[in-house]
């Protein structure tokens, strides 16, 4: 049978002739449960979440209406806290799609189903290639390349994100020793990642591994990833940077109080979101933002990127402003390693290609 955990209970309601009863009693539940109690001299408010399953049409046996009605009460959650949700065939689909992918995803790490690419940062004010990022490719057997949107959220769920991230962050120090000595790799670390006690001494790792200097490469967090506790994001961020390695903060502007941040936290570059890039030739609030945000950069002696930059007015108008780099898909798209090379005429054959050519 189900195991039920500390903060669940089942209700089990008969002589229901339609979906409006069950409803009825949810809401009667919710507003019992939310009616605000005292414990200790504080005052506290409890929500709960209600997942149903109706018989016959979601199961007649007990085992699988129970497990319906948790499939909802999830979906609830993700509804929003204090809410209820009917059983639909719809999300034991999903559930057994999550899981299949992340059997598969287990498998691919595995057996090397991984393909880093990169698409380069363009200073603008001379054209010349400063850093590549870094974008994860899944090759799976069956389904073809998979993008990180569909998979990353599994791998934090399930544990999986610690392993594959060391992966990247090894291959992608290895991959930059080939490049010229100024270019910078700069790798994504996941909000799961970030929170990690160990993440400095996988950076330590990969770079004894590879023999990349500290100043080559760049670390890319999101907003979500400190926003919880900004004391232990400074510790963080303080040991990362006395190391050599350099803090970006990706997808700036997206967040809860992006311009505060940067008053706060040191980082050695923002990168502006790609939403503001695109209308920013006809729409004058996203001009004023990203000039702000350049503005602001500018004083605390901080490098901005404009991001998805697709266009040459686009491009004029983020230098005009003052941004110092771009990337986007006007210079290149993510392209594999060795299509890379081919942005790098004047490199010179380093000892590591020396090697594997003997």
């Amino acid at each position: 049978m189900h195991g039920w955990g500390g903060d669940e209970f089942a209700i089990i309601q008969t002589a229901v002739e339609q979906p409006a009863d069950v409803a009825y009693l949810a809401v009667r539940i919710q507003e019992a449960i939310n009616e605000p109690c005292e414990l200790a001299g504080h005052r506290f408010i409890v929500e709960a979440s209600i997942g149903i399953a109706m018989s016959p049409d979601n199961g007649v046996e007990a085992e699988q209406l129970l497990k319906n009605a948790d499939l909802a009460m999830y979906q609830a959650k993700a509804d929003g806290h204090g809410t209820f949700c009917f059983f639909e065939p719809e999300m034991d689909a999903r559930v057994k799609a999550r899981n299949t992918l992340e059997f598969d995803l287990r498998q691919a790490i595995m057996h090397g189903q991984f393909e880093l690419y990169y698409q380069p940062l363009v200073n603008l004010q001379n054209g010349k290639i400063t850093c590549c990022e870094v974008l994860l490719r899944w090759h799976h057997p069956k389904r073809g390349v998979i993008s990180p949107a569909e998979f990353i959220t599994i791998a934090e769920e399930s544990g999986l994100i610690e392993q594959l991230g060391e992966w990247v962050l090894r291959t992608a120090c290895a991959e930059a020793m080939t490049w010229p000595d100024d270019i910078k790799v700069a790798v994504n670390v996941s909000p799961v990642q970030f929170k990690n006690q160990t993440l400095a001494l996988t950076v330590i790792g990969a770079l004894a591994a590879s023999g990349l200097p500290a100043r080559r490469l760049e670390l890319e967090i999101t907003e979500t990833a400190i926003i919880h506790n900004e004391e232990a994001t400074l510790v963080k961020l303080s040991q990362l940077r006395e190391m050599g390695v350099k803090i970006a903060l990706d997808d700036f502007g997206t967040g809860y109080s992006s311009l505060s941040y940067l008053q706060r936290i040191p980082f050695d570059k923002i990168k502006i979101d790609r939403s503001f890039i695109k209308n920013i030739a006809d729409n004058d609030l996203s001009l004023a933002i990203v000039q702000a945000v350049i503005t602001v950069a500018k004083a605390r002696n901080v490098i901005t990127v404009a991001e998805g930059v697709e266009t040459e007015q686009q491009r004029e108008l983020v230098r005009t402003l003052g941004c110092s780099e771009m990337q986007g898909y006007l210079f290149s798209r993510p392209v594999p390693v060795q299509d890379l090379l081919q942005f790098f005429p004047t490199h010179a054959q380093r000892p590591a290609d020396a090697a594997s050519a003997a």
